[in-house]
Formats: structure tokens, C-alpha cells, sequence
């Protein structure tokens, strides 16, 4: 793993081409560790992440008693099932800061029962998690905050589970519906468990990826539009025996955006038109931006002719890649607006007041909503110090804004605690060192 001083300083470049095989995804990755310790079997998983989200996970899954073995130094593991009920019934586990491992696990543990303290770094305590807890307590389980209420850290007790009929609101965090739903058939033993959604839900695509992997560990959930999901009775979750990890189209929309910035063409391998994640569609954007891509099976490739154009558009069903297109803004001609990202107040940062903070650094005009962003580009990008916030995306995002060397000659981008990009891309700065070229400098 890659090991990053203070800060890191990003030369100017002209260009950007290559081909990038991407880390698997973040989102796949922990929900499939723990449909694995969940399942019937023993489940081989082949290209996991490696970082810090999932090094969570997987530390919290062994002190609930779960084996898993890594194959090698490869990115293989082999997870024991333990069949719907951890061997550890009390515990205290660490979640980091990783939504993807404390939110889905919350709720399995709650329905198991036991004795499980759950907490997370400080910005963990600080993320919303009320809108699971009350679903989860109000069909007789049992969670207590220990901290501040709607928040971790989190006491979870034996309860009873008296109804089978919940609710959660849909429009803070789409990983309070994951973790119902990843749930649910450990609580329809004998009859149908129905989840209701009050209100829009928000980030649609990775409920996708949720029911996609339920079904490949052979949970079937029927879904009633957005707004009503059952799982029949008598389902249990069993090994699909070998699974593989797509590469995080997450990750791909930075090189994408370079390859569309500084001319391509450049590839990620990992994830193509067959993806399970919604992300992908975040060349849906870069193409209305004037980008050239093209897709195969396992791969995306970019190419872009000259500068950028404005975008006014939707990005409630990709928050995360859209950051990208914040920074791809600054290469626009044109104010770009973001609409409906509402969810970046609640991510690793309050996003939309770190993005316009770093973007006014590099001269960009910005105007912020409670949920939407706008930024006119500047005439020349600024050479820049950028906080990152401790949020891995933040750091991504702003590697991009060094992709303009011939209007900032001699400049440097420089980017503040670098390593936070480990949650989820720890070798991130010297895989886009590969693609950004100076060769005409």
C-alpha cells in the first residue's frame, strides 16, 4: 500500500492517455463480504478492494467470529459462511469511517441480536444513521445511540422482531435501504418481510447493485416501483460458490475525465457496458460535455477534442462520480450547474461546501445551494494548495485540475493529506502519474 507524505505536489501536464486497470469496487466489494459471512457455504471472491473501507469490514467480520482467508498476496479471499447467525454474539467493532460496512452490518447484527457496540472515527459520529435505527426499532429490535441520537455510536441489543411490515425515508442515504433489504431474509423465517420507501428515494443505482447481489447469493426480491420491495418467506442466502468484483466505476470517472480533459485517449479496464454500477453513467455526462467515448465488455475509453462543454443536469442517481464533473467544470466554457446532490452534505464531508471552497482556490466562480453546485470556469486555473478533508474523493477530484500545463507552465497543484485516498484507491496518485504525460512540455 502506498505511503504518502503530508502533501503531494502535482506537476502541470499537457496530456493524458493510457490504460488504467481499476481496484475493485468499494460499493461490491463490502456488500459481498457480507452476503458472504451471511451465506450457506463458502464463497471465493475474487479481485476484492483492497483498502481501508474493506479492511474494515473485514476486521469487524472476524470478531463476529466469521473465517475468511486471503489467497496469497493476491486480492482473492475465501469467506466461511456462517449461515445467517454470527458465532460472536458480543462485540465491539470499529467501522472506520465506512458507510458501506456500518449501516448493512447495523442492521444484520440488530436482527441476529446479541451484544454489539458499533462506533467509527469522529466524522462517523457525524453522519445521519436515524432513519435505519427507527426503522429497525420500530419493528420491535433494539438499538440504542450511546452518543449523540440519529447518530453512531451505537448499542445494539436482543430484541423481538413484532412486525413485518417497515418503513425508511428514501432521500438521506440509499444505504439505509441496502441494509434493510440485505437484512430482510434473516427476518422472513416464516413469513414476508415488506419494506416501504416514504418519500423519493435518492441514488437508485446502488439499490441495483444491492438486489443484483442478493440474487446471485439467491435471494429473490420483488420490487414494486421504487417505493415498495418484498422478500418472500423461507429464503436464505447460499454461496454462489466463486463471485468476482467488478473495478469501481467510482474510480474510473477520474481517468475518464482526464482522458476528456487532456486529450485521450484513455482506458480503464475493469468495468464496461455490462456493469452492474450505475456510475457508469457518468460518460453519459462526459459525452454531453463533448467527450468521445466508446465501450466494451470490460472496458470505457475516453477521448476529448479541445475544451469542454457547459453542463446543466441531474445528478441525484450518480453523487459520487458527479464530483468529478465539478472538476471537469473548471475546463468547460460555460457555467456547469449540479442539481439534486443534496446527499454530498452527509458523505465522508460536507461536499458541496469542501468543493466550492477548493474550486474557488483555483479562481472558479461557484454559487452553492442547500442541493446544487455551480461553477464558471476561470480564465487561467490557479496554481492551488487543496484541503481534502479527510475524503478520499476530494483528493481524486483535484488531481484533475493539474491536467492544464500550458496555461499554468511551472505551476503545481498541490494536494493536503494525500493518503486519505487509501478508503478507497491507495495506490490512486501513481496510477494517474501513468496517464497525465508532459511529453509536450
Amino acid at each position: 500500500m502506498k505511503h504518502y507524505p503530508h502533501h503531494l505536489d502535482l506537476q502541470p501536464a499537457l496530456h493524458a492517455r493510457g490504460v488504467v486497470r481499476l481496484p475493485g469496487s468499494k460499493s461490491i466489494s463490502n456488500r459481498i463480504l457480507l452476503l458472504a459471512a451471511l451465506s450457506r457455504g463458502t464463497t471465493q471472491i475474487m479481485d476484492l478492494l483492497a483498502s481501508d473501507d474493506t479492511h474494515v469490514m473485514l476486521m469487524a467480520l472476524q470478531k463476529l467470529g466469521v473465517h475468511w482467508q486471503q489467497e496469497g498476496e493476491s486480492q482473492n479471499y475465501v469467506v466461511q459462511g456462517a449461515d445467517g447467525r454470527f458465532p460472536v454474539h458480543q462485540a465491539d467493532l470499529f467501522m472506520g469511517n465506512a458507510g458501506t460496512a456500518i449501516r448493512p452490518l447495523t442492521a444484520a447484527l440488530a436482527v441476529m441480536g446479541g451484544d454489539y457496540t458499533v462506533h467509527g472515527v469522529a466524522r462517523m459520529h457525524e453522519r445521519p444513521i436515524g432513519d435505519l435505527v427507527d426503522a429497525l426499532n420500530a419493528v420491535g429490535l433494539h438499538i440504542d445511540y450511546t452518543g449523540n441520537a440519529g447518530f453512531p455510536p451505537l448499542h445494539i441489543r436482543r430484541g423481538a422482531l413484532k412486525a413485518q411490515r417497515m418503513q425508511v425515508r428514501g432521500n438521506v442515504s440509499s444505504q439505509f435501504l441496502t441494509a434493510l433489504l440485505m437484512a430482510a431474509p434473516m427476518m422472513a423465517r416464516d413469513e414476508a418481510v415488506v419494506i416501504d420507501v416514504i418519500g423519493d428515494l435518492i441514488s437508485k443505482p446502488y439499490i441495483e447493485i444491492t438486489l443484483n447481489l442478493m440474487r446471485r447469493f439467491g435471494v429473490e426480491v420483488e420490487r414494486d416501483g421504487w417505493q415498495s420491495f418484498t422478500i418472500a418467506a423461507g429464503q436464505h442466502y447460499l454461496s454462489p460458490g466463486v463471485i468476482h468484483v467488478e473495478g469501481d466505476a467510482s474510480s474510473a470517472s477520474y481517468f475518464l475525465a482526464a482522458g476528456a480533459i487532456g486529450g485521450g485517449p484513455v482506458r480503464v479496464e475493469g468495468v464496461g457496458k455490462n456493469s452492474i454500477q450505475g456510475d457508469v453513467r457518468f460518460v453519459e455526462a462526459l459525452a454531453q460535455m463533448g467527450a468521445t467515448i466508446t465501450m466494451g465488455d470490460n472496458w470505457i475509453e475516453a477521448a476529448g477534442h479541445g475544451p469542454l462543454k457547459a453542463i446543466d443536469a441531474d445528478f441525484n442517481h450518480i453523487p459520487d462520480a458527479a464530483m468529478t464533473i465539478a472538476v471537469a467544470a473548471l475546463y468547460a466554457e460555460g457555467k456547469s450547474t449540479l442539481r439534486n446532490i443534496a446527499s454530498w452534505r452527509v458523505k465522508e464531508t460536507d461536499r458541496i461546501a469542501a468543493m466550492a471552497t477548493e474550486l474557488r482556490k483555483l479562481g472558479a466562480i461557484v454559487e452553492e445551494t442547500a442541493d446544487s453546485l455551480s461553477v464558471t470556469p476561470p480564465a487561467q486555473i490557479q496554481a492551488a494548495t487543496i484541503d481534502t478533508y479527510d475524503d478520499h474523493r476530494m483528493a481524486m477530484c483535484f488531481s484533475l485540475a493539474s491536467l492544464d500545463g500550458v496555461a499554468r507552465r511551472g505551476n503545481v497543484i498541490r494536494i493536503n493529506d494525500p493518503k486519505c485516498v487509501a478508503k478507497t484507491f491507495p495506490d490512486y496518485f501513481a496510477t494517474f502519474a501513468t496517464v497525465a504525460t508532459n511529453d509536450l512540455l
